[in-house]
């Protein structure tokens, strides 16, 4: 919808004449998981000096920050690629831009890591680089995508951070846990990023 020739919606129109940030053409593609990552880095990350807050793992673009304006040329250009492991296109720029993070990191700085921790296709390549300092929340062990992104937007909106474990040595699959209860009151904005650096 958003990248179809002459949609007529707001996002699409501005995608088509000023360009869209990524943070939000990926909002609106990937839905509550990625708006709950979105919002939860933004909230929460505390980078050292010329390290992005968040920055987001691109099918061939490398790593992203999320308020770059993308035409949607660039979009395209970005996701022309699987995400997998094994495909150098992917691979490559995304490895090349982590170490450019790494060389800024002091050995006891975090790297949370809000996408998927139970494959390879994040964990292989970004473990390589930044080894013991790559983390990411308990919570997610057990939990799909939306529970996840449900509960990120939660810990925003309540001001709490999730509870960080290795991703050497923390439990990346686990039973499932019980649904998140429905919360009350006013809801959470749907303006709201994804790799989350610690300093």
């Amino acid at each position: 919808m958003l990248m179809r020739e002459g949609a007529a919606f707001g996002l699409a129109q501005r995608l088509q004449n000023d360009g869209l940030s990524l943070g939000e053409a990926f909002s609106f593609i990937s839905g509550l998981y990625f708006r709950g990552k979105l919002a939860y880095a933004t909230a929460f990350a505390n980078a050292p000096e010329k390290v992005p807050g968040a920055l987001v793992i691109t099918a061939c673009g490398g790593l992203i920050p999320p308020e770059r304006l993308m035409s949607r040329e660039q979009l395209c250009l970005i996701s022309a690629a699987p995400v997998d492991a094994s495909e150098p296109r992917y691979r490559i720029p995304l490895e090349q831009d982590a170490r450019m993070v790494a060389a800024h990191l002091s050995e006891d700085c975090e790297v949370v890591l809000l996408g998927s921790v139970a494959t390879p296709k994040y964990v292989e390549p970004l473990l390589a680089i930044f080894g013991q300092r790559l983390v990411f929340p308990a919570e997610f062990a057990g939990r799909g995508d939306m529970s996840r992104g449900g509960l990120m937007l939660r810990c925003v909106r309540q001001g709490v951070e999730l509870s960080y474990v290795s991703i050497l040595t923390g439990e990346r699959h686990g039973s499932k846990p019980p649904r998140l209860p429905k919360l009350t009151g006013r809801p959470l904005s749907r303006r709201s990023e994804t790799l989350s650096s610690q300093g």
